[in-house]
């Protein structure tokens, strides 16, 4: 994978090598790049500052597809094209606003289907979409369809269990009507980086990190001939997840997708803006994207930024936004 970025006159490199339309190479296309509450935050709109918030107010007069400052929940969907050259759609977290992504990003990018699913947490920003899926199954009234494989730990499956029942119960009781609703198919992985399993038939390292000192979320290493790892939610690397995504360990990342969630100070559950460069500067990959941004952030604004830091680190960094796509070879 080639691994510069190109900046444009506005400040933002939003065209990377590679970023262009090309046939039989697989794809990362970004679903949402925003925190848990989405872009813009509903207060900013019913209740606005003097002077108002200048990110948020941009989606009053701008449309979310000209507006990198729009950003649904956090969720990335591969598009991965098997040595056969046929689609495999592996989609990473369902949030809140995964019906949103659907509408927009799967109908601009022309996405038939969902062939699997792997979920980071259990917290709401990336599973309560879940209910949403069926709208990208075959029609079954009777819910006589191949249920989706969905890959996440035993602590998220018991969350999920608890909030969406009726998606994980395996028979109906006598007498219960039919009701169509998402087929799912459970599938539990470890939290550990020496127990990767096989999705749609591409290999994911499960990459545990800390988001907050009592919580353990994953993030994902994949790709054989693209080394592409995807963090959306961390305020703390173990040293053992570290080592294998770091140049000097486990080898050099093509990509790296991270969290930052503020551009000033820190969080008790989540990478800022900081933290995030640091981590970059310590893990060395040939390129980052971050993901996971408040209001805090201005697309534009803070890219011209990124840049001036890149071109000093020699590390192409840039803030993500809602339906890049990024062309290269897995």
């Amino acid at each position: 994978m080639e691994t510069k970025a190109i900046p444009s006159q506005n400040g933002s490199y939003h065209k990377l090598v590679g970023e262009e339309f090309e046939h039989g190479i697989s794809s990362l296309i970004f679903l949402g790049t925003g925190c848990s509450s989405a872009l813009p935050n509903a207060r900013c709109l019913t209740q606005p500052m003097d002077p108002p918030c200048q990110v948020c107010s941009q989606s009053l007069f701008l449309p979310p597809e000209k507006n990198p400052n729009y950003r649904c929940n956090t969720s990335l969907l591969i598009d991965y094209i098997n040595e056969n050259g046929a689609h495999k759609y592996i989609l990473i977290d369902v949030g809140k606003t995964f019906r949103e992504q659907v509408l927009r990003w799967f109908t601009h990018h022309k996405i038939p289907c969902v062939d699997s699913i792997i979920l980071t947490h259990e917290h709401a920003d990336a599973i309560l979409g879940l209910d949403d899926i069926r709208g990208v199954q075959p029609f079954s009234p009777t819910n006589d369809i191949d249920p989706t494989p969905i890959y996440l730990t035993q602590y998220a499956m018991e969350s999920v269990a608890e909030k969406f029942p009726y998606l994980v119960k395996k028979k109906l009781k006598e007498g219960e009507e039919v009701r169509r609703v998402a087929q799912l198919d459970w599938r539990i992985i470890e939290s550990d980086c020496k127990k990767p399993f096989i999705s749609s038939g591409l290999e994911f390292v499960p990459l545990p990190v800390m988001h907050g000192e009592d919580y353990v979320c994953l993030g994902f290493l994949f790709g054989r001939k693209s080394r592409i790892a995807y963090i959306s939610d961390v305020s703390r690397f173990p040293v053992t997840t570290e080592h294998v995504i770091s140049k000097d360990g486990g080898g050099q990342l093509d990509l790296l997708i991270l969290d930052t969630l503020y551009k000033e100070g820190s969080h008790n559950t989540h990478f800022c803006l900081q933290q995030s460069l640091d981590a970059v500067k310590r893990i060395r990959p040939k390129q980052a994207l971050f993901i996971g941004m408040t209001h805090n952030f201005d697309h534009y604004e803070d890219n011209k930024a990124l840049a001036e830091w890149s071109n000093s680190e020699g590390i192409p960094v840039q803030l993500a936004y809602d339906g890049m796509r990024i062309f290269l070879d897995l």
